[in-house]
């Protein structure tokens, strides 16, 4: 017999070897094939095992179901409904860049001026964004290799990079060494932004790792939209600073 389940939980090619193991290791199944584009995993077995079964095999970090049933008729609203979800899963991003926006707003609303309000938003971004990765640091580097260039050619530094952001934060938060902090801003955003393209060329349906592991978010044109906005800030401030 063969059933398709819907899992959650998996972020990377280390989470489908994680969930495939686990499964094998329940009597009864011959065979566990994990998906992560899908969110699923069908499993080969020779009698009926219980969903409760399955979830216990299972770390806790992994939840399992029922795959639901679709109606082949209702081609119209499919389209619409992951639109929508997909839009749903990106609006704790979106909130969070609310907040920057309103604090680098309040930070210089006694004296305005816009150099210093992009030196704020870009302190906050790498602040915030860094803690999100250190939630679940050591899931993190998994996910951010699927689509960063350097973090696959070079695993450490997956590990290395929420270290990177924070630093970078500080930087642009104390005023100390803001061209070099800027020149690194265009260097490891721009090898993202180039692996996140490329993600997104391919129509890979993969978790972004812009806010760690914690928070599920969909790989977009939004995830893409949010790294130009501070190589663009960073490429303004380097003209500002060189003219």
């Amino acid at each position: 017999m063969i059933h398709t389940y819907t899992i959650s939980g998996m972020t990377c090619g280390n989470c489908v070897a994680t969930v495939e193991k686990a499964l094998l290791d329940v009597d009864q199944i011959d065979d566990a094939d994990a998906n992560l584009e899908s969110s699923s995993v069908t499993i080969h077995t020779n009698a009926d095992i219980s969903l409760e079964k399955l979830q216990k095999a299972l770390p806790s970090k992994y939840k399992i179901s029922k795959t639901d049933t679709k109606n082949v008729f209702a081609n119209n609203t499919t389209s619409k409904e992951a639109e929508q979800s997909e839009w749903k899963q990106l609006f704790p991003l979106f909130l969070i860049f609310a907040y920057l926006f309103a604090a680098s707003i309040l930070l210089n609303k006694n004296l305005w001026s816009v150099q210093n309000f992009m030196l704020d938003f870009m302190g906050l971004f790498y602040i915030v964004f860094s803690f999100f990765k250190f939630l679940d640091y050591k899931g993190f580097p998994q996910s951010f290799r699927m689509y960063d260039p350097l973090a696959k050619a070079i695993p450490f530094y997956g590990w290395l990079y929420p270290f990177l952001e924070l630093a970078l934060g500080l930087l642009f938060l104390m005023r100390l060494e803001i061209p070099l902090a800027l020149i690194a801003t265009l260097i490891i955003l721009g090898i993202t932004t180039v692996g996140v393209a490329r993600t997104l060329l391919k129509k890979n349906a993969i978790q972004c790792a812009c806010l760690g592991t914690a928070l599920k978010l969909p790989m977009t044109k939004a995830t893409l939209i949010e790294n130009s906005i501070m190589i663009v800030m960073a490429i303004v401030m380097l003209l500002k600073t060189y003219n």
